[in-house]
């Protein structure tokens, strides 16, 4: 397999992290959209949204909400953000979450 956020997660490919876990990882985006655009990203390799597990989701709960504190983003606007089904240029499941957006802010 020939996966870059399988590559990270095995420290093949060196990164920075936000935060990580046994499950989770996070780092920013090489492309930000905002100040703040991180990747949240489940250690296992999961191709798409649909396919995960509920215990990915609730362990990637856990740390958005961490994460959203730290970057004091409360009151000042984020999105999350997962594209699937093919829209999603890598094909391992990550979230983005990205601000300060405001409520008429649009993404590309």
């Amino acid at each position: 397999m020939d996966c870059i956020f399988c590559k990270i997660a095995k420290g093949e490919i060196p990164k920075e992290f936000e935060y990580q876990d046994d499950k989770v990882m996070v780092f920013p985006d090489i492309h930000p959209a905002a100040p703040v655009h991180l990747l949240i990203v489940p250690k296992e390799h999961i191709e798409d949204f649909s396919s995960a597990p509920d215990s990915v989701f609730s362990a990637i709960n856990v740390v958005i909400k961490k994460i959203i504190e730290k970057q004091k983003l409360m009151g000042r606007g984020y999105r999350i953000v997962v594209n699937g089904g093919g829209a999603q240029i890598i094909q391992h499941l990550h979230f983005h979450l990205i601000g300060p957006v405001t409520q008429t802010a649009k993404l590309a």
